[in-house]
């Protein structure tokens, strides 16, 4: 009787110091793994290859697109959103065990508690069935470098430039300047109009009775002459081209002229080779085809 009683006072006694111990060691264990965690974004950053695959890195460097400030911020965005996604993980699995551990020294019965935890877990994932969702969708939309913010996306219900990228939503402005909040759980397929490159491309109408051969050769010198411009030579990559006709409407003979562009610049480049078109077109006397009109009478 008296070996337990004992035995119960040196339990109680070394209680407190068994629980200081098992906090010291999730601060130490939660810093470790924030630590490795800190290491690793900045080595996603900085664009550093992991030694198990830098000779599949060295086999494909050759085939993979230069690093831009661009992509590096952008690379720096999504290693540092993944980063803390990781730290907030890292924490709650270390704490929750622990708290475990100081209730059971406590002398809890940790069986209720935890079938009571199940229960309710469960509970809560059939509620939060679409926040999962948005969240895990959110999160290999970042990783996979689907869009970021700066890109012109296509998202389904709205078309704008993504202003923020987060793990629940994304939100978007288009062109009138509506704000659009998306839930990443509900896009199933979305469009960027801004990566790595893009193609203004211009369909213009000119009358049936045009030359068409006088035609592309307009064409193509106006757009030459955007080109060699040096206002728009860093915005065009590649030498315009005339991909001849596409069309025979009622307005005319439809020719097509495709320019490639660098990222978000297919649009002022479009504008500015219409303006280059139509004055060429008129020293020319190129005719822009027109709708023909016909007079409908009453019969009545």
């Amino acid at each position: 009787m008296t070996e337990s009683v004992s035995h119960r006072a040196l339990e109680l006694a070394t209680t407190p110091a068994r629980i200081a111990l098992i906090v010291v060691l999730a601060v130490v264990l939660r810093g470790l793994l924030n630590r490795a965690i800190r290491r690793l974004v900045t080595g996603a950053a900085e664009g550093t290859v992991p030694v198990v695959l830098r000779p599949l890195h060295d086999r494909t460097k050759g085939r993979l697109l230069e690093s831009s400030p661009l992509t590096s911020e952008r690379r720096r965005q999504r290693a540092e959103t993944i980063g803390s996604v990781l730290r907030s993980i890292a924490a709650l699995v270390v704490f929750t065990v622990a708290g475990a551990m100081v209730l059971a020294e406590l002398g809890f019965a940790l069986g209720p508690v935890l079938a009571s935890a199940g229960i309710v877990g469960v509970a809560v994932g059939f509620g939060a069935q679409n926040l999962i969702k948005d969240f895990l969708n959110g999160m290999f939309m970042i990783l996979e470098d689907q869009y970021g913010v700066g890109d012109v996306v296509d998202a389904g219900e709205a078309t704008g430039t993504v202003e923020a990228v987060g793990l629940r939503t994304t939100r978007l402005r288009d062109v009138a300047g509506t704000v659009w909040h998306i839930r990443n759980g509900e896009i199933v397929r979305v469009g960027n109009k801004s990566q790595g490159w893009a193609r203004a491309v211009l369909d213009i109408p000119v009358a049936w009775d045009s030359e068409v051969s006088r035609v592309r050769d307009v064409m193509k010198a106006a757009a030459d002459e955007v080109w060699h411009d040096d206002a728009w030579s860093d915005k065009i990559t590649e030498e315009p081209e005339v991909w001849g006709v596409e069309e025979l409407g009622s307005s005319g003979i439809v020719v097509r002229l495709a320019v490639k562009t660098a990222p978000l610049q297919q649009w002022a480049v479009a504008r500015e080779l219409r303006e280059r078109v139509k004055a060429a077109f008129d020293r020319e006397g190129i005719l822009i085809g027109v709708p023909s009109v016909r007079n409908v009478t009453d019969a009545s």
